[in-house]
């Protein structure tokens, strides 16, 4: 499956094999959800040591790239279904991102809160490895002591997104 290339307005410009993109120049699309509970924990799920891209690191519950052909709105819905099983909740918009390290991507971001025990998700082998419910300012001063345990951008998420 081809990924949408975009230019620095995120106007598409054109799609690339995966394994063409040229991550040092080459601006994509990203979904992704932050999930929250009503216990002031966010939902964080640990990348699957496969993945070619920061394996084993932990990061927002849900992201996916944006694939030829869908929108960002497509793509978040069906994300979520994939690599935690999660079905029947609507997302609220909210902004949309610049990521500029490690690679460079467009993220547009989605909002829910609800409360589920992290057994009852279902979790896509090749793309997650565990869930965890965090203490949302327990992961901030984490970020501070022990940043290599978090994806590369989750400093950069955090600051933008104001949590």
């Amino acid at each position: 499956m081809k990924i949408q290339i975009v230019d620095d307005n995120d106007q598409l410009i054109g799609v690339k094999e995966r394994n063409e993109v040229d991550y040092k120049t080459d601006i994509y699309r990203v979904s992704a959800l932050w999930l929250t509970n009503s216990k002031g924990q966010t939902l964080l799920a640990k990348r699957a040591a496969v993945k070619d891209k920061d394996p084993g690191k932990w990061g927002p519950a849900v992201a996916g790239t944006i694939d030829e052909g869908e929108t960002y709105d497509i793509n978040i819905y069906k994300e979520a279904t994939e690599e935690i099983g999660l079905e029947g909740k609507q997302f609220v918009k909210g902004k949309k991102t610049h990521i500029t390290y490690p690679r460079n991507y467009f993220c547009q971001w989605y909002f829910v809160s609800f409360d589920r025990d992290t057994d009852s998700f279902t979790m896509q082998a090749d793309e997650v490895d565990a869930l965890e419910w965090v203490d949302i300012e327990q992961m901030k001063q984490e970020l501070r002591t022990n940043p290599d345990k978090y994806v590369p951008a989750m400093q950069q998420i955090v600051d933008e997104l104001g949590i």
